[in-house]
């Protein structure tokens, strides 16, 4: 968010997955491992490059149902291996420039995302998402309050995929 903006609460969810932090890491930070689980249900990353560390990005491609593609970009700001990722993130285009939400134009163009990554007991991680709009206008803010019960489901799906991918790597 830009100073001149008043604060608004972080939308954050989290979840507790049944693997060790190092997996989750590298299912988090892995073009290869990324490719299988990211995006909301319904999409799959068919394009998926990762250049991991401050100042790279990951960008990607979503496929979804009846040919629908969404692309995606991280700008990475700070990484703390196993613990913590700062970036920037945004809808794409195919050269990795910024671009408006395809279904939603007042949604931010940017959301400041912070994911940590904890011990949970035993061979278990816990997975926080925390994102805020970055520099958005009121309208962008609207939007993004507006949107909290969809983040909501989106992420929620999205975790459900990642824990699905986290189990059938330790079967």
């Amino acid at each position: 968010m830009s100073s001149a903006q008043a604060p608004v609460e972080p939308f954050v969810i989290s979840r507790v997955f049944n693997a060790p932090r190092k997996l989750v890491w590298q299912a988090f930070t892995e073009a290869d491992r990324l490719k299988h689980w990211f995006g909301p249900k319904g999409f799959t990353p068919d394009v998926s490059k990762i250049d991991l560390r401050p100042g790279g990005t990951y960008h990607y491609r979503l496929a979804g149902p009846g040919g629908a593609t969404m692309w995606g970009k991280w700008v990475l700001r700070e990484i703390v291996p196993q613990q913590r990722i700062v970036m920037l993130s945004s809808f794409s285009d195919e050269n990795a420039g910024t671009t408006r939400h395809p279904m939603a134009p007042t949604w931010p163009l940017v959301l400041h995302s912070v994911f940590t990554f904890e011990d949970a007991g035993e061979g278990k991680t816990k997975l926080t998402v925390e994102w805020a709009p970055y520099d958005a206008s009121p309208e962008e803010i609207m939007t993004f309050e507006a949107g909290r019960p969809s983040m909501t489901q989106g992420w929620s799906g999205t975790f459900e995929q990642l824990e699905a991918y986290l189990a059938g790597l330790q079967a």
